[in-house]
């Protein structure tokens, strides 16, 4: 298992930490792991799952 850093995740979904958090906070993002004072990180696989279903509701969108 693969825990990714703030940066990492912005660089793979392209948000603001700011997107990211409001995401998190709806529960339409994985959550953060807390790793000590100041630090967190999010595990990879979740966050490459997030992206597989943006794709497939990409994908699955007739244009209606």
């Amino acid at each position: 298992m693969k825990l990714l850093s703030k940066r990492q995740v912005r660089e793979k979904v392209i948000y603001s930490p700011a997107h990211i958090a409001r995401l998190e906070a709806a529960g339409q993002f994985p959550k953060r792991v807390r790793l000590g004072t100041g630090r967190v990180g999010w595990v990879e696989q979740e966050i490459d799952a997030w992206i597989t279903t943006r794709i497939a509701e990409r994908d699955a969108d007739t244009g209606s």
